[in-house]
Order: structure tokens, then sequence, then C-alpha cells
């Protein structure tokens, strides 16, 4: 019979797209790894791995068999979380990734009320972007993320991926108080393309939103500086270096000298909830996201 563990060894591989990416996503040793993949070629009795350049490749018979551990260990996984669904207490630990200003604005309270209505479940929280949560949920290795997008630009869900939506959160114009536009009540879209701007940095989801949102048909935004930390980007606008559009999750707190004007209508991003589906019974994971969605 085919071992589990060597299979799992085998699909990490395909995920990672290397040796030693599987061992760093398993936390073993490349050594391990090898040893885990010789063993199970042995027992199929197929080359699974070929080498390519420096590296290896899936063979068509490890590929298949890859394909097939990803289906077998996703029902593993929803075996046991109908049998801990079944058992109905809410124990043991489960793990949590979220963006910046939702780890800041949404996760305290929500795994505030989680430690106060179930004492004997351990819950740990890391802070990722999109683009490093949803990888690591789909391996495994994160059980829910809290993620982000834009309705001009929704997130890709993997069909093996549940999404609960938790909250609409908009963007308001942060500028200092000398800013021509800091006593305005409301402002429009059309008299944002000519501001100077306060960005993140390049390559961050919220740096591409910004520039696809106010680029016009003859150039892109004038962004004059990139912070990466709203708190950095808050103390620029305050000094008067420039105009922000800052979220309202997890912004504070607002130092000194910052007005935020309302935009008619506000652009606004989604953020939701993200699980593996075959997780979606376990007690663990229905406790998480039901404070998420208190919260």
């Amino acid at each position: 019979m085919l071992s589990l563990e060597r299979l799992r060894v085998l699909h990490a591989v395909m995920a990672t797209g290397s040796v030693v990416g599987a061992a760093s996503a398993l936390h073993v040793t490349t050594s391990a790894v090898s040893q885990q993949l010789a063993r199970l070629e042995r027992e199929v009795g197929q080359r699974l791995l070929e080498r390519q350049g420096r590296g290896v490749r899936l063979t068509e018979a490890g590929t298949l068999l890859a394909d097939r551990a990803g289906e077998l260990m996703a029902h593993v996984e929803r075996v046991e979380s109908d049998l801990a669904g079944h058992r109905g207490t809410v124990d043991g630990t489960v793990s949590v990734a979220g963006f910046a200003t939702a780890v800041r604005g949404l996760l305290p309270r929500a795994l505030r009320g989680l430690r106060s209505r179930h004492p004997a479940l351990a819950v740990s929280l890391s802070e990722r972007e999109p683009h490093e949560a949803v990888p690591a949920l789909r391996r495994g290795h994160v059980d829910v993320v809290v993620a982000q997008d834009w309705p001009d630009d929704p997130l890709a869900v993997a069909p093996e991926l549940s999404r609960r939506h938790l909250l609409d959160d908009p963007f308001d114009l942060a500028v200092s108080p000398e800013h021509p536009l800091a006593r305005r009540d409301r402002v429009g879209p059309d008299e944002l393309a000519d501001l100077e701007w306060i960005s993140w940095s390049s390559g961050q989801i919220c740096h591409d939103w910004l520039v696809r949102s106010l680029s016009t048909d003859v150039r892109g935004p004038r962004i004059a500086h990139t912070a990466s930390e709203h708190s950095t980007q808050l103390a620029l606008v305050a000094a008067d270096l420039g105009a922000a559009l800052i979220p309202r999750l997890g912004r504070d707190p607002v130092p000194p000298g910052v007005r935020f004007v309302p935009i008619d209508p506000p652009p606004t991003r989604r953020v939701f909830a993200l699980w593996r589906t075959s997780s979606g019974a376990r007690p663990a994971v229905v406790a998480v996201l039901d404070a998420l969605a208190r919260a």
C-alpha cells in the first residue's frame, strides 16, 4: 500500500517546484525528501522525477501520482473535518493569515472573541499578502486567509477553496490641512488625477490598484513618494508632501495634521475569508469564520 506521507512529499515537490521547496514547506531536510521520493519510486516501480538542469521535474507518471495525491489528501482532510465536526468540540490549533490592515484592524477583535468563546483553541496569526497567503492555504500550511480584492480586479479563487465576504472597505483621500482640498466635504474621482501622490511600494497589490484607478488616457498618477506602511504614508501626508488614498480598516492611529475627505463615489475594496473546502466542516475553522464575521 502506498504511504500517504510519501505521497504528501511528492505533492509538495509538484506544488513548490523543487525538492528544496518541498523540504522547506514540510519543515524537513532535503535529504529526507529525497529518501522518501526514492522509496516511493521503488514502491510504484516507475520513475517519478528526472533531472532538469540543476533541479528536477516530475515525469508523466510523477505528475499523475502527484495529482492523485492532492485529491487523496483533500479527501483525508474532509474525513478528518467530518470526524471533528461529529465530536463537536472547538479545540486544537488553527492558523490564520491576513494582509496588514486586516491584521491590525480586524483580526485582534476576532481573536479576542475566539479566545473568550473557545479557550481550548490555539490560534496562530501571521501577516501575509494574498500572493503569499493563498498558495500557503492551498498547500495546507494555513487554515484560513483574510484577503482583499476590488470589483474591477477580482481575485481568482481556486476550485478547492471556499470564500466568505466579510466587509466592503471604502478609501478616503488623506491630505494635510494646508492642501487645497482639505476643507471640502467631499471630492469626485475626476478631481484626483492631477494630485501628487504618496503610494504603496511598486509591486504591492494596493500600488497596482492605485495606478490602475488613477491613470488617465494620457498618463498615470504622479507618484512622489512610496511607502509600504499606512503609518508612514500618513506621516508624509502630515508633512504636506502629497496626498494618499487610505482605507478605513486598520488606519488608526492617525497622526495630527491629517484630514480625511470622502470621495463620492468611494473607491472600495472587498475583504473576505478563504479556506479549503475540504476543511469546512472542522469546528475550529467554522469558529474562526464566525469570529471574523462578528468582528
